[in-house]
This record gives C-alpha cells, structure tokens and sequence, in this order.
C-alpha cells in the first residue's frame, strides 16, 4: 500500500507531465488517476454526499481522481479500529527525516519496547540522517504502549514512531 506522501508525489508528477491516466496496481490494490479537460469542478459539490457514499469510493484532489478498493477500505477501518483501542495521551515523533534505529547496535536489545517505562530523558531511539545519528529522547513520562516504525525504516519529519500513555 502507498504512503501518503507517496501518493502526494505520484500526483504532484502526474499533475507536470502530459500523462492524462495513470494507474497502478500492487498485491490486489488498484489506484487510478484521471486528469480532467481543463475544467474546473470540484467532484464534491457536485452531488450530495448521501450520492457519493452510495457509489464506489472516491476521493477527489484537484484534477486527478483516486479510487479507492473496498480491500483497502476495510483494512484502514480495521487499522483505525486498532489505533482507537490503544489508550495513548502522546505520541514521540520523528523531529526529521531519516532512518529510524531501535537499537544502539545490531546485536544490541531495543532501547524501548511496548510496556517499557520511559521517563523524558529517556533515549527512545536514534534516526539517522546524513551520517549523523541523533538520539530521540521520550520529553514525556509514561508507558510506551505502541511501536509505530519499524528498525531501518526511513522515516519522515512528524512521522509519529511511538505512543506513550502518561503518567
């Protein structure tokens, strides 16, 4: 499944070029995008929304035309489901963009895991960037109750890695 950072940069590519349909399909996921005639619409306020919930889903963003698959659908509303039942007052996220490291070492053990108490000086993970590694502390007190990122993961600014229900 794409990020959506991806997708923002496949439209933004597809926006540039002279490419007026685009689709591209991995492990049963199908994403289409059309641009339009040079009109412009805004799909949303076309119909109302009792209309649009009734057809296939669609999102729209500017001129291009995303659809979405109902396999997609159903995993995001389970992986919503799933973030709603984590009870969490805080989340450490990455100050840049980077490779995010759990271990100091290869062979070494996490700095955290879930269930690990962290206090704000706690060294929680490093994320590389540009040969430098930078040491993300937790700023928070609490109890790490989900891993977002996984090691080696490239990850970007403002992208949350970990949960932390305070204390």
């Amino acid at each position: 499944m794409l990020k959506v950072q991806e997708l923002r940069e496949i439209i933004k590519l597809i926006d540039q070029s002279s490419i007026n349909e685009f689709t591209y399909e991995n492990d049963g996921t199908t994403i289409t995008m059309k641009k339009s005639n040079g009109e412009q619409r805004d799909p949303v306020q076309e119909k109302p929304v009792e209309q649009l919930e009734q057809q296939a889903p669609e999102v729209a963003i500017k001129e291009e035309t995303v659809k979405v698959t109902e396999e997609q659908e159903s995993a995001e509303e389970s992986k919503s489901q799933q973030e709603n039942n984590t009870v969490y007052d805080y989340e450490i996220v990455s100050p840049m963009v980077g490779t995010l490291y759990i271990a100091p070492t290869p062979e070494s053990d996490a700095y955290v895991t879930k269930g690990t108490m962290v206090k704000d000086d706690t060294v929680v993970c490093i994320v590389e960037a540009m040969k430098l590694f930078n040491e993300i502390e937790a700023e928070v007190t609490g109890e790490i109750v989900e891993i977002m990122a996984e090691d080696g993961e490239l990850v970007e600014y403002g992208q949350p890695l970990f949960r932390v229900k305070k204390q």
